[in-house]
Formats: C-alpha cells, structure tokens, sequence
C-alpha cells in the first residue's frame, strides 16, 4: 500500500468574489495578476450567492458556477468554491472569510477587489472585522480616460491594503450581457467554453 499524500501546506490564500455573471478575460487577467504578484498559495474564486448589494437578478447560481469552473478550473492553485452559493440569505464577505479561517487557521487571506468594491468598504456588514482578516488587495487598472481618482486606502488601516497594478481592459459582464441580447458576438471577451455554455442555455437573451 502506497502512503497517503501529505496535502500542500497554505500559507497565502487569495479569495476572489464576485457575480461571475458571465466570468470573462479580465477576470483571468486579474486571477493570473494575483497569483503572481500576491505569491500565493491557492486562489479561492467565490461566485456570490443572494448579492445584497445588487439591483439586478443575478443568473442562478448553478450556471454562474459552471461557468466559472470552465473558466478557472484548468489554472493551477485556483479553486472555485460554492460556499457562498450554499449559504441561505444574503452572502456577506465577513461570513465567507469566517468560514475560510476556520479551516486553514494557521493561512493568511488576501481579498481581491476591484477599485469600486473598495470605495464600497465601509458599507460593508462588519467591514472592519473584514481587514482583520484579510489583506485588502484593490486591482487598479491604468488610467482610462475619464477615469476616476485612485482608490485611497483609510489612513487608520493604510497597513492592511496593497494594490494589484492591472492593464486597462475595457470589458465588463454588462457590456457582454448586453452584446448577447442584441445577438453580438462575444468571442472576444469570454472564453470559448464559457461562451458554448452560454449559447447551449441560452443566458442573457431577451425574450
């Protein structure tokens, strides 16, 4: 009988939220940035379950985490993870970093945000237990025209924050949801699976 494989020790995990309603290539392009840039262990992709924050329905959850596993699954130390979706009620970041701790309780979480989630912090539920237990890390994207100022962190918890330099993509899952009702091609902005899977369902088209 062969021995039991030891698993890998995490030390550095990232957690990366989000609708993924569709995931596209700046969500990979933000997935390989902190990889490489956090030196991490495993990168935790977190599709959001009932988004509190959201006006609009999100597609249900089962398509958004098939997509996301056609999008990430083959990139090594990426795990997409259903937690939130499981979760009955509203999913809040501070449950989902909660749950995380517990089981890797000797890991150091960084969370990856965007520069507009970052403005949103403080409006967070418990948004101040959130930086004890993650590194905040805001993807800044080079300036675009029109583009707001950088996103400043609080100086009371200036430690607690890094900053993940992006290249400008400007694409959205707004603009591909909105491609595909007009029955525009989206080759560009997804991955093949994602958008064979996408057409087999037929998501975002209006009816």
């Amino acid at each position: 009988m062969g021995l039991t494989p030891v698993p890998p020790v995490l030390r550095r995990i990232g957690v990366f939220g989000g609708a993924f309603d569709p995931p596209h290539l700046a969500h990979m392009a933000l997935v390989q940035t902190a990889l490489a840039d956090l030196q991490l262990d495993q990168l935790r992709v977190v599709p959001t379950g009932q988004a509190w924050h959201k006006t609009r329905v999100l597609s249900p959850a089962h398509h958004r985490l098939a997509m996301a596993e056609l999008a990430f699954s083959k990139v090594p130390c990426v795990v997409v993870d259903p937690i939130e979706t499981q979760r009955v009620g509203p999913s809040y970041t501070v449950d989902t970093l909660r749950a995380f701790k517990a089981l890797f309780p000797d890991a150091e979480f960084f969370l990856i945000v965007g520069e507009d989630q970052a403005r949103a912090l403080t409006t967070w539920r418990e948004w101040q237990a959130v930086l004890q237990l993650a590194i905040i890390c805001v993807a800044e994207r080079d300036n675009l025209m029109g583009a707001k100022p950088l996103f400043m962190a609080p100086k009371s918890y200036e430690s607690r924050f890094r900053r993940l330099q992006m290249p400008a993509m400007p694409v959205s899952a707004t603009e591909i949801r909105a491609r595909i009702a007009t029955h525009q091609s989206v080759s560009s902005l997804v991955f093949e699976p994602v958008a064979r899977y996408i057409d087999d369902h037929h998501l975002y088209q209006t009816t």
